[in-house]
């Protein structure tokens, strides 16, 4: 029988935190350092790219974000530029009219509220254009190390499948997991979680054959080997 949220039940029991701890250690253990793949000098880089990293990888915003950080370097640039010049530079990184207006409206939100300072709460990061909690909590836990804990597809992905959440919305995953690490696991949580999506609990084609965590996924569609073996 699957265990209940803890939003749903109040706090997690003893044995769910040691289920989940056991899952984080093993993760730790075969990403024993593991940050975020985006390029990035400063809070204000790393805030820009994890926009334009939205339905996009993290090697082409890297290709676009040396041109763009050169060209308007702060703030105070970007909220000035011309919308067509950024688009010419963010092209490859998809979805560039769009990402080209969350940008600089994201720009211009900073250096009238906080005079182009990154501020350093989530409650705060939350109130700028086109940033949400996933992108907030990643600028937290990784410019910082403050205590975040990111919510993106392959964190749903991964903790539904383990059993470890149960909810389908993001902010609610969050809160299951904050209820179930202490607060100073929180920042090491999402990046191990969203490389092992990528590297085995793939959403089409899992490689639950070769998964460290098999004897502890609840997932009911496992797939015992791979294709034609």
């Amino acid at each position: 029988m699957p265990r209940r949220s803890p939003l749903e039940t109040g706090e997690p029991t003893t044995e769910e935190k040691r289920d989940a701890r056991v899952i984080l250690n093993r993760l730790k253990k075969r990403y024993p350092q593991m940050g975020t793949a985006l390029a990035y000098t400063d809070a204000w880089h790393l805030l820009v790219a994890t926009v334009l990293s939205a339905q996009t990888t993290d090697e082409n915003v890297n290709k676009v974000t040396p041109v763009l950080f050169d060209r308007w370097p702060t703030a105070h640039d970007l909220a000035a530029a011309d919308p067509e010049q950024v688009e010419e530079v963010i092209f490859s990184a998809g979805f560039y009219r769009q990402k080209t207006k969350s940008i600089v409206a994201l720009s211009a939100d900073l250096v009238e509220r906080f005079d182009g300072v990154v501020p350093q709460e989530l409650e705060e990061l939350v109130t700028l254009h086109g940033v949400g909690r996933k992108t907030a909590s990643v600028v937290l836990a990784e410019a910082w190390g403050i205590p975040a804990i990111a919510v993106d597809t392959h964190v749903k992905r991964v903790t539904n499948r383990l059993g470890i959440t149960h909810s389908s919305d993001p902010t609610k995953i969050e809160l299951e997991l904050r209820d179930l690490y202490p607060m100073d696991h929180w920042s090491g949580v999402s990046m191990r979680i969203i490389q092992f999506g990528r590297d085995v609990c793939d959403a089409r084609r899992p490689r639950c054959w070769e998964c460290p965590l098999a004897d502890r996924c609840a997932y009911p569609e496992k797939a015992l080997r791979p294709e034609g073996g």
